[in-house]
């Protein structure tokens, strides 16, 4: 037999070790290639990446970048998990929302790899007396049931627990949430509501159905107000707090109370922030319990919705790909339970094909791929745990904030809150507009022969409170415009992409010109002559050295040929006859809205 020794396998024994400081060095001599002459820390800092609420990612990270132990899973602070086995027995409860009276949709789904239902309640959604039809045929004492009626929150609470009654399920088999959420409610409509009916709810479910909870604690009217990850996460420890000190007033102890919530969150495309977004609530909310003399009570429990601010209307197939990818960042960030939104989300109601990718996305990570067969699978990187700890003290610093200015229900009255949310819309709008954030299919590689994808109106959702954005909507608008034009003429606008010397040089700067002006439902032309083209603007592609000779004579021959505007694609210059410069990081918005303005595309 043979022994190891005692140091056990070093597979990289024998390479020298590699010093911080020499891959430092090795960064600066690359950066140097590229114009910038720094050393030290700021070679790092020049690829280092700028995030929402004052975060940075670095480009490299290490044992030295050290973070607050984040315990065992299942234990305090609750950081890898609330519960010490994860995920692991079962996989994540997948979750489907409904919003229509469709009985059938919902077997479907019950059928086919659903464990849980999302059932929207109220006049514009499903009636509270269509519960009992829309349940039909399904086992209460199997499928948790989480409703969301809004103002109708009472009514439907009632109406569930009298099917329960009805149907002979055991008070202690009952499961799910019924969903009271007064100040969510608020966000959305800009009417307060009363907390006494969702205490009721929340006593009765405390002494009589031990497996229902009774509140929900909704970040998602944050989030899609525009706002970042630690305002989502400050908000909902605001709401928290604030839903705690309401229901121990009514009687109920603090861990009775802490377990009748249960936290919604967003889940984006932007894998590492979701990911320590998730593990980062969990440590806060740890914290308050800890504050509150309860530490025992402070796993929380998720419900993760993929992100509706990321969702496309153009080319909403890609949407298959952004759910994927935030789906999987909520199973590694330890979601309870997740909520595919389906790919046509943002065109109205799903059809069948729609919910059975969005169900099926959740069975491959879990039984395909294996995702939840590993408690906290990002733990231990240097990081995702830097980066946990990083967003854990801003969403906690944003959290104070609203404390300070007397609770949730006083920022979301005095408008502070709002105000909060669209200066950091206002900041990401920029990027969007820059395409420093692209949107695939809609501000980078659109196609504009694409057959619209059409799905019937959806019910209007609550309005009257914050506002709801996409990643989108500029684009969108000007989409619209290009359509309308269509419509009325038979043919897009138009532009002439003017190429200069061989693929070689101009084939980069058509490419990007192309991908620009079709992200505003611009046609581009490159073939053939300006005066055959059907344009009345077009652009000038090819490299620096061939701009610095033919740039000023080829606008000279466009503008002899009828062309009334002509961009020059490359950075700013002093080229006589150029009218405008577009190149990578111009505001587009304002590119492609001026140039539809000029072509009279209203």
């Amino acid at each position: 037999m043979t022994v190891l020794p005692d140091d056990g396998l070093s597979l990289a024994a024998e390479f020298p070790d590699a010093p911080h400081e020499q891959w430092q060095r090795l960064v600066e001599g690359v950066l140097r290639k590229a114009g910038k002459d720094v050393s030290g820390a700021a070679a790092e800092d020049a690829l280092s990446t700028a995030l929402e609420d004052g975060l940075r990612t670095r480009p490299l990270y290490t044992a030295h970048d050290t973070a607050p132990d984040a315990g065992l899973p299942g234990f305090a602070p609750f950081v890898r998990s609330g519960r010490p086995e994860g995920n692991t027995v079962g996989g994540w409860d997948v979750r489907q929302r409904h919003s229509t009276v469709d009985g059938p949709a919902v077997l479907a789904d019950l059928e086919n790899g659903v464990t849980s239902l999302w059932l929207a309640v109220g006049d514009d959604t499903i009636p509270v007396p269509s519960l009992e039809r829309v349940l039909d045929g399904v086992y209460l004492d199997l499928a948790p049931v989480i409703l969301e009626a809004g103002a109708a929150t009472e009514p439907a609470a009632r109406e569930l627990l009298r099917l329960y009654a009805a149907r002979g399920v055991a008070k202690d088999a009952a499961r799910g949430n019924l969903g009271a959420d007064p100040l969510g409610l608020e966000a959305r409509t800009g009417r307060p509501f009363g907390f006494a009916p969702a205490a009721e709810l929340a006593r009765r479910c405390a002494e009589e159905y031990p497996g229902l909870r009774a509140l929900t604690v909704d970040a998602l009217p944050y989030h899609e107000a525009g706002g970042s990850a630690a305002q989502e996460l400050g908000a909902s420890l605001a709401t928290g707090v604030a839903y705690l000190r309401e229901l121990t007033e009514a009687g109920l102890s603090v861990e009775q109370a802490c377990a009748q919530l249960e936290f919604r969150y967003a889940a984006t495309a932007d894998q590492f922030l979701t990911v320590a977004k998730l593990r980062a609530a969990r440590r806060l909310w740890a914290r308050v319990a800890e504050v509150c003399g309860a530490p025992g009570a402070g796993a929380q429990v998720q419900h993760v919705v993929t992100s509706p601010v990321m969702m496309t209307r153009r080319d909403p197939w890609v949407n298959m790909l952004r759910t994927t990818i935030a789906t999987l960042a909520a199973g590694v960030g330890g979601a309870d339970a997740v909520t595919v939104l389906p790919f046509d989300h943002a065109l109205g109601l799903p059809d069948a094909f729609a919910r059975r990718i969005a169900r099926n996305t959740s069975t491959i990570l879990i039984e395909e791929s294996h995702l939840a067969r590993v408690i906290d699978p990002a733990g231990g990187s240097w990081y995702v745990e830097r980066l946990t700890d990083e967003l854990a003290g801003a969403a906690w610093e944003f959290f104070r904030s609203i404390e300070r200015d007397g609770g949730q229900a006083a920022v979301l009255r005095s408008g502070r809150l709002r105000t909060d949310l669209a200066t950091t819309w206002a900041e990401r709008s920029k990027r969007l507009t820059r395409r420093r954030e692209p949107i695939t299919g809609v501000s980078e590689f659109p196609l504009l022969s694409e057959k619209p994808v059409e799905r019937r109106p959806a019910p209007e959702p609550p309005s009257g409170g914050l506002p709801r954005v996409r990643r989108d909507e500029a684009y969108e608008e000007l989409r619209a415009r290009s359509d309308a034009h269509l419509a009325a003429t038979g043919s897009r606008p138009r532009i002439f992409l003017a190429t200069l010397g061989s693929p070689a040089e101009y084939t980069a700067r058509s490419a990007f010109a192309a991908n620009l002006f079709q992200a505003g439902g611009i046609e581009p032309v490159t073939e053939g002559r300006f005066e055959d083209s059907g344009a009345t603007e077009a652009v000038l592609c090819s490299s620096d050295a061939l701009y610095a000779e033919q740039a000023e004579q080829a606008a000279e021959s466009l503008r002899a040929s009828g062309a009334r505007q002509v961009f020059l694609a490359g950075r700013p210059a002093e080229y006589a006859g150029i009218d405008s410069y577009v190149f990578a990081g111009c505001d587009a918005i304002a590119v492609l809205s001026a140039t539809l303005d000029r072509m009279g595309v209203s």
